[in-house]
Parts: C-alpha cells; structure tokens; sequence
C-alpha cells in the first residue's frame, strides 16, 4: 500500500530504520527529508520514501532531442546553445552551452564544420553525452539546421537541394539540413 501526502522541502517525511531515501528526499542523521515541493509516495512494497513534483525541471539527458542556436564555428567543432526540450514547455535546467564534434555533424565524412552549420543556424540535435561536458549530434537525417537566415540581407534562407539559397542575395550554400527544414515551428 502506498501513502500519498503533499510535502514541502525540509519537511521530515521518514525515519532511516523503516525507509530508504529515493528520488526527490535525502537523508541525515537518521532522518528522510523532502529535496522538493510534490507528494510524498512511501511504499511499503520497496520501502522507499520518495517525492514527485508535479512539474519537474528540465534537466537534459542523453537521447534527449533538443533545439539550439549555433554560437560559434572553429575547426573541429562547433558550439551551440541549447533553448529547448522536444517534448516540455519547461526552461532547460541546467547546462545549456554544447558542443558538436565535427565527426558527429553529418553521417559522410566532413572535415569543414562551416561547410555544414553556420553561427546563428537554428538546429534540433540529440544529447550524445551531458557529463562532463553537454555534447550534441545532428549526424541522423531528422537533426541538423531547422531555420537559418542570410548573414547578409537577413532574409530567411530556402531549402535548395542538399543546401540553401537566398531569394534577396541570390546565394547558395551547403548546410547539414533536418529533413524537415523550414517546416518547423519555434
């Protein structure tokens, strides 16, 4: 059987002796103690105390699919920062400055990371790795740049076959594109 009541952080929820501390408590001196605002769950069957939030943050995991801007370019890698969680409406939590290995860009090789993205692109990757540091792939066919605009008219930019085209400049480009390119709302 198990009991439900509605705990705030530092509440005592538990003793040690008939408990085991679980997500969203901790234990000192003997004692089990709300880490969160939710509702205490102590099961009796595991005989574990455990507090769920009704509304948890956005922490990012690996397999998480995520949408972020692209900072910066260099040789072998680039840099984004993450704004989004496919899936929540909820701020990401936590670290949001990543990395995309060249090697992780595209399924061909490349060794020309702004032949594939370009600061500014907006682009939906995969969370390959969070420790210890925030690590992104767009190598699938449904992850690379979503949205991108022109570096010098600012115009949004158009698919055109593998790559991209301005209708102001008349410009063309390569870029690593979702396949869903243009259709995405943010």
């Amino acid at each position: 059987m198990k009991q439900k009541i509605e705990v705030f952080p530092g509440d005592e929820v538990a003793v040690e002796e008939e408990y085991l501390a679980s997500d969203g408590t901790f234990a000192e001196n003997g004692k089990i103690y709300a880490s969160q605002i939710g509702e205490l769950i102590l099961d009796n069957e595991e005989y574990v105390a455990r507090v769920v939030t009704p509304n948890p943050p956005n922490v990012l995991k690996n397999g998480d699919i995520v949408y972020a801007i692209v900072a910066d370019i260099r040789k072998t890698m680039a840099t984004a920062d993450v704004v989004a969680t496919e899936g929540t409406k909820r701020e990401v939590g936590g670290e949001t400055y990543a990395t995309i290995h060249v090697s992780k860009i595209s399924p061909g090789y490349t060794d020309d990371v702004g032949a594939e993205l370009r600061k500014g692109d907006f682009i939906r990757a995969q969370v390959i790795e969070t420790e210890p540091s925030l690590q992104l792939s767009t190598r699938d066919d449904d992850f690379g740049v979503i949205r991108s605009y022109c570096g010098t008219c600012k115009t949004e930019m158009e698919r055109k076959g593998k790559g991209l085209y301005c209708p102001e400049c008349k410009y063309s480009m390569p870029r690593k594109l979702a396949r869903d390119y243009g259709n995405v709302k943010l």
